[in-house]
């Protein structure tokens, strides 16, 4: 009896340790290529970036591209070659790692074009992207709020949500907090793995949060080195924070990315970022203007409130009529227009929102008269389409359910564009 007991603890073990096992991730780089991420470091009508991951035996890579003409034979002579740049990154937790970069140029635009990365040996599969056009035209993107959390676990299924409501989509962006650990591979494994594919296929314009920080052994404020090994970003941003500011302009759409994380900690950065934006503002040609950052202008969780951000950038906001400020960091969701005299209305001005993807929560402090809808414990994406001089926006649940919607239209770049409530009055 003693013998049978001990067996069946034995096997009872075996099974709780097989299962602790089979439940972890192993995000330890290999020869094959994983991470594979689309972002623009210049034109997205006539160029397109990818960056991948391997691991350090792998010295020399390269991408391959063809125009998508639905052919099986993709392995032929008239798919252009492209030399990766190669550069190392280890942490403290994890293996040096190798990550490749290439910038396929000379793109044509509004084209279907299919490529694939490897080392000659090791090739990841055949990926397709769609370059952006030459011309103004209709087009959706999709707005993810902060990942941070149980990455792999549930935000994953809010990134493939989005993709299945809006799988053509021309970007996706990030509001910062995509991980909740500065510099830990593990969880830039897990954001890379709820992603998957989708990331190969439609271009990032990422935004670095507060978790996106840490500081170094002289208390220097660092970003995650991540952030320059696994993204090729535009470097038109200001001197010290190039791919962390930055622009990229797509179709009738300035999309312009500020490091909010600098701007509430370094006097110094926030000056530098106001003067860079109103030069990119006032020389925008764009018809519609969007600004995404991670900490909000007017935040929506209870105590916290980002003054001297708001005091500095606003009038900036107002001046230039930026259509769209897009927003993390307060783990709820909220929207309105934000007039000067912080109550929501119907006379127009910059519309703000507030989102959150992962599973974080915060309550929402509903005092703040600038919200016109709000919620708490709810992840959500949004799909955002402009078309000419119309913009529509719709908040979906993680279900797919419509939570908030509404239209802007542009008539003039002097002037805020009117606002149209689409939610279904019950």
């Amino acid at each position: 009896m003693r013998f049978i007991t001990t067996k069946i603890l034995c096997s009872i073990t075996l099974i709780c340790s097989f299962s602790k096992i089979s439940n972890a991730q192993d995000f330890k780089a290999g020869p094959m290529p994983d991470r594979i991420i689309l972002n623009w470091s210049a034109d997205p009508a006539t160029t397109q970036s990818v960056t991948w991951r391997t691991d350090s035996t792998i010295k020399k890579s390269m991408a391959q591209i063809l125009i998508e003409d639905s052919s099986p034979k993709l392995d032929k002579p008239e798919a252009k070659v492209y030399e990766a740049v190669t550069s190392s990154l280890k942490g403290k937790e994890y293996e040096t790692a190798n990550y490749h970069s290439v910038t396929f140029t000379s793109l044509l635009p509004d084209k279907i074009y299919t490529y694939r990365v490897g080392d000659g040996k090791n090739w990841s599969e055949w990926f397709q992207f769609r370059t952006g056009p030459a011309q103004t035209k209709a087009f959706s993107f999709i707005y993810l709020g902060d990942a941070q959390n149980d990455i792999r676990s549930k935000w994953s299924r809010v990134i493939r949500r989005a993709f299945a409501s809006q799988g053509e989509a021309r970007f996706i962006v990030h509001a910062g907090d995509l991980i909740n650990r500065s510099n830990n591979d593990n969880e830039w494994g897990e954001w890379h793995f709820g992603g998957g594919f989708i990331n190969g296929m439609i271009p990032s314009i990422p935004s670095s949060g507060n978790h996106e920080y840490f500081r170094d052994e002289q208390k220097t404020l660092t970003l995650d080195p991540h952030w320059a090994a696994q993204y090729t970003l535009p470097q038109n941003g200001p001197e010290g924070l190039k791919e962390s500011v930055y622009y990229t302009d797509y179709s009738n759409v300035r999309i312009i990315s500020l490091n909010s994380q600098m701007i509430v900690l370094d006097s110094n950065s926030l000056e530098i970022q106001a003067r860079w934006l109103e030069d990119v503002l006032k020389n925008n040609p764009k018809e519609w203007t969007m600004v995404t950052y991670h900490h909000p202008i007017y935040s929506t969780a209870k105590g916290r409130d980002n003054k001297e951000f708001r005091e500095i950038f606003k009038p900036l906001f107002d001046k230039y009529h930026v259509d769209l400020l897009i927003q993390g960091h307060d783990h709820t969701y909220s929207r309105g227009q934000n007039l000067p005299t912080g109550i929501s209305g119907k006379a127009g001005g910059p519309m703000y929102v507030v989102s959150v993807a992962g599973p974080k929560m915060y309550k929402v402090d509903v005092n703040p008269k600038w919200m016109d809808i709000f919620a708490e414990d709810t992840q959500l994406f949004q799909i955002i389409s402009v078309d000419h001089d119309v913009l529509t926006y719709t908040a979906y649940k993680a279900s797919g359910e419509v939570f908030d919607a509404f239209k802007l239209k542009k008539k003039s770049k002097d002037r805020a564009a009117e606002f149209t409530d689409l939610r279904t009055k019950n």
